[in-house]
């Protein structure tokens, strides 16, 4: 049976999915690696792993499925990330995946900063993530892609408490974030392009 026998899945659902996935990793607690989810329809999961029907919910059109943790430092580089998502291929009954990683926001008067340090270094990426560590005003954030074999995108963004003693995954606190990272949406996507 291919995926196709299970529907297909709206903007909803990825959503859905997408939050899923960024609430799970949540009670983990901050500086965490980033991690990479598997979408498989929850109809297909309930007809293959009966014995997961307690766990399934069938109220959500799509399961996420954690991976083995990826390596590499919340706040380092991403050559692992890149080579990870580089060379990760799904089987058939995947439709989607989606990475929570962690990031750091920055207001928009720090893009002055940014293009500056750009323009005076070599090594690019080095010179913006040390303006991004040491601007005052930086906030770090959790950021989720999700991506399905049909092209629907989601990237959801979730900015840490400044507060420790506030809820630490409040739903209203999710916003959506679609322009955040292409970069990072098109290596999800080619995941699921390449075969296996």
């Amino acid at each position: 049976m291919s995926d196709s026998d299970f529907g297909t899945f709206g903007e909803a659902s990825l959503g859905r999915a997408a939050a899923e996935a960024m609430e799970f990793v949540d009670p983990r607690g901050w500086g965490q690696p980033p991690q990479l989810f598997g979408l498989v329809p929850t109809a297909l999961l309930a007809q293959s792993q009966p014995e997961w029907a307690d766990m399934l919910d069938d109220g959500t059109e799509l399961t996420v499925i954690e991976q083995e943790p990826l390596p590499g430092d919340p706040t380092g580089g991403s050559a692992e990330l890149d080579h990870v998502l580089a060379t990760t291929t799904w089987p058939d009954e995947v439709v989607g995946c989606a990475l929570v990683q962690e990031i750091l926001v920055l207001p928009p008067d720090a893009e002055a900063a940014l293009d500056g340090a750009l323009l005076a270094s070599d090594g690019a990426d080095d010179a913006a993530r040390h303006v991004a560590h040491t601007h005052p005003d930086r906030r770090q954030a959790r950021m989720c892609a999700a991506v399905l074999r049909d092209g629907q995108r989601i990237t959801l963004l979730q900015l840490r408490p400044l507060d420790e003693d506030e809820n630490p995954f409040a739903q209203e606190d999710v916003l959506r974030a679609d322009e955040l990272s292409p970069g990072l949406v098109q290596a999800l996507q080619a995941t699921l392009d390449r075969e296996d």
